[in-house]
Formats: structure tokens, C-alpha cells, sequence
């Protein structure tokens, strides 16, 4: 009991107030609120975030890249064939050789016999056996074109063999976390040690738009022309006016079928899918572009607050200054069915005042995000600036006028 009121005698002493958790409501502004499936022997794993939806692709998956949301998945963990969808990860292994200097866009490769391909192949740059052709026009045919030789001169330009650089394939892959893939070629043509899930190639196409975005945004070219011949992108969703298509890549074997990884932005957020397994070119445009518009209709995910913007100010108990201003340090969004957005709460929670001194960065509380039926979002409340304590003289002062004031009691 004497070291009870010793603490609290201390306290008068010092003057120092009873700290208050503070709550701050905030409404998003008003323009942030608001098939048939094939038969299989064994049932696909189905999972959506809250609203029911199905695709008629064998597999897939649809994230909102902007926050890691998987919005639906579709078989996303089992093993498939990935025809040319996995040309991204041949353009992420160019891309990573292009930023360290190994090769430039105007380094000149030579096509090697193994490179050169007959013209019955499906995919071609048509390169000339021999020829010696820049860097950056390979991109472009392997990208665009979805070339396989222009993937293979590339490969060898790069590693000085196809086997070399499927290596580095696999360890980049490795480090990205695609867990369940495996990489047996350049191309994609069809391998039994060649494959990968839905799941890990949107964590691929996540990476390959952000680490190498000079790269990715030959996705979206429309046509490239080599050797007088003119062709175009085959993802059909840069051709639907108003999506806000920007990649990634098709695919398609007579074993994997058509398959494709999409990416579109709008307002500010992306949405990423992987779809696989559809019967013609027809669908696969159908289907992906009706699943693409449905992530963005039925999901909403608003800014709330950017990173460094004001989301409230604290009391600052014997500071320099009297307030202090709490704020994030990254932006802050939060996903959620369009139909939730009415009901978003967010609260700033922290105690106040706030003894100084504070340090800019300091976490001084919370900010909780939440909406009915969904789970509630943290984020750390951080100061904006220092605040230094005042000097022994002033404090003393402080405290006095804040006694006599009757804040003691």
C-alpha cells in the first residue's frame, strides 16, 4: 500500500496526467464507399473472398496485387504445364542480366543453330540462322511475339547455354518463393519437368512488374515488327477498351490448353490473374477479360490515408511544442467487397498526451480498419516530426500551471 501511494505521490509530483486512449472516426469519402465448371474426376478446391463467383478455366487465381489479397483461386496449389506463360520467367532472368550490366539493349546475340527454329514452330521471331541481332529487339520478339527462338538466342547470349540459363530460371525462381515450379527450358514447349501453379506465377508476375518495370512495359506493346514481318500481341485483354490492361502474357499447348496471366490497373490498383486450361482462344478472351471486370466490380480497396499524410494530432505533455502529428508511413488501403464499403470504420487509437520527448518516426498507436464480416487491418501510428522536451526550468512551470489549473486531482 506505501508503495502504492509513493507512485502516486510521485506522479503528483511530477505532474504528470492519467494518459487517455482517444478515438477518431473517419468515413471514407464518398467515391471510396461503395459457369459451368468442366467435369473432373476429382472436385476443384474453390475459394473466394465472400462473394460467390465461378470461371470456367481448369485453374486460376485473381489477386489485388496492391495488398496480397487473393480475391478467388481455383486448384491455384496444383501443378499444371505452363505453355509461354512461363516466358516471364525467361524475361525476369533477361531483365535481371540487363540491370547488372551482363548485356545491354544494343549487345549484339548470334543465332546458333540450336536457336534457329522451322517455320512450322507456332511462336517465332523468325530470326535468321546466323544472324546477329540487338538485345532489345529480342525482347521485344520474346515478349511480344512470344518468339521461342528469339527466347533461346537470348538464353544463350546470356548464359552460354539454354541448360545454363534455365538454371538461373529456377534459382530466381527459387528466391521469389514459386515453391511448387520447376523450370526445364526457355520457352515453355512442353517437358515433364516443366511447370508451375497459378499461385506462383502471379507471385512472378507481382515481381516482374516490380522489380523490372522498364522490361514489363513492352507487356502492353501492341505489334512488333522484325524482319518485315509484322505481329501482333495475342493478349486479348489489351484489346478491350477501358480495362486498364497492361500484361502479361498467354499461353498455349495442346496439353496445357490456353491459359493466360493478366494484369490491369485502375484508380491506382492492380489487379493480377492467372488463368489456365480453357478449350479455344475464344474463351480464354471471354474468360479473362469477365473475370478481370468482376475483380474490379465486386472488390473495392480505397487509399485512406497516403504515406506521411495527417491522420490525427496528439498532446504532447511538457514538449516544445504543443501537439504532435500522427501519421503512416506507407499508404494505406484496405480491400473489401464493394457492398461492405458503407460500413468501413476506421479509428485512430492512442494514448495522449504524449510524454516528449518524441522522436519523427515514433510508434505512438494504431489505426484500425474494419468492416462487417471482414478482418480488422492494423496499421502503426507514427510521429510526423520531433518534438523535443522543454529545458528543467520550463518543465517545472509546466507542471505548476498545470496543477494550479486543477489537473491534479
Amino acid at each position: 500500500m506505501r508503495r502504492l501511494i509513493a507512485v502516486v505521490l510521485l506522479m503528483i509530483l511530477a505532474g504528470i496526467p492519467a494518459a487517455q486512449a482517444k478515438v477518431l472516426h473517419k468515413k471514407p469519402a464518398a467515391h471510396q464507399a461503395a459457369a459451368a465448371m468442366p467435369a473432373n474426376s476429382t472436385p476443384a478446391v474453390v475459394k473466394t473472398a465472400g462473394i460467390p463467383f465461378e470461371t470456367s478455366a481448369r485453374q486460376a487465381i485473381v489477386i489485388d496485387a496492391n495488398t496480397g489479397t487473393v480475391l478467388y483461386e481455383k486448384d491455384a496449389d496444383k501443378r499444371m504445364p505452363t505453355a509461354s506463360m512461363s516466358k516471364v520467367m525467361t524475361a525476369y532472368a533477361v531483365a535481371d542480366a540487363l540491370k547488372k550490366g551482363e548485356i545491354h539493349k544494343d549487345t549484339l546475340l548470334e543465332v546458333s543453330k540450336n536457336a534457329w527454329r522451322p517455320k512450322s514452330d507456332n511462336s517465332l521471331m523468325f530470326v535468321e540462322l546466323g544472324a546477329r541481332i540487338p538485345v532489345w529487339d529480342l525482347v521485344q520478339g520474346m515478349i511480344v511475339q512470344s518468339g521461342n527462338d528469339a527466347c533461346v538466342v537470348l538464353a544463350e547470349g546470356i548464359a552460354g547455354s539454354e541448360a545454363a540459363f534455365v538454371q538461373r530460371m529456377n534459382e530466381a525462381s527459387q528466391k521469389l518463393g514459386m515453391t511448387n515450379s520447376h523450370f526445364a527450358n526457355a520457352t515453355g514447349l512442353p517437358d515433364p519437368e516443366h511447370y508451375s501453379t497459378p499461385r506462383d506465377l502471379a507471385t512472378l508476375a507481382v515481381a516482374y512488374m516490380r522489380d523490372f518495370p522498364d522490361v514489363a512495359a513492352l507487356d502492353k506493346q501492341m505489334d512488333f515488327t522484325y524482319h518485315g514481318i509484322k505481329q501482333g500481341n495475342r493478349n486479348p485483354l489489351l484489346y478491350v477498351p477501358g480495362l486498364g490492361a497492361d500484361g502479361v502474357k498467354t499461353g498455349h499447348t495442346e496439353e496445357a490448353g490456353f491459359g493466360l496471366i493478366g494484369s490491369a490497373i485502375q484508380n491506382g490498383r492492380r489487379v493480377i490473374i492467372v488463368l489456365s486450361g480453357m478449350s479455344s482462344m475464344a474463351e480464354r478472351a471471354h474468360e479473362s477479360e469477365r473475370v478481370m471486370r468482376w475483380a474490379f466490380d465486386a472488390f473495392t480497396g480505397p487509399t485512406l490515408f497516403k504515406a506521411g499524410e495527417k491522420v490525427a494530432d496528439a498532446d504532447v505533455w511538457q514538449g516544445q511544442a504543443p501537439k504532435v502529428t500522427l501519421t503512416v508511413k506507407d499508404d494505406v488501403a484496405y480491400l473489401m467487397p464493394r457492398a461492405a464499403a458503407p460500413k468501413l470504420v476506421v479509428k485512430a487509437k492512442f494514448n495522449a498526451p504524449v510524454a516528449a520527448p518524441v522522436k519523427a518516426g515514433q510508434e505512438l498507436g494504431t489505426l484500425e480498419i474494419s468492416a462487417p464480416g471482414l478482418a480488422t487491418k492494423t496499421v502503426p501510428l507514427v510521429a510526423a516530426a520531433d518534438v523535443p522536451e522543454l529545458n528543467p526550468f520550463a518543465r517545472l512551470s509546466y507542471t505548476i500551471q498545470y496543477l494550479l489549473k486543477g489537473h491534479g486531482d
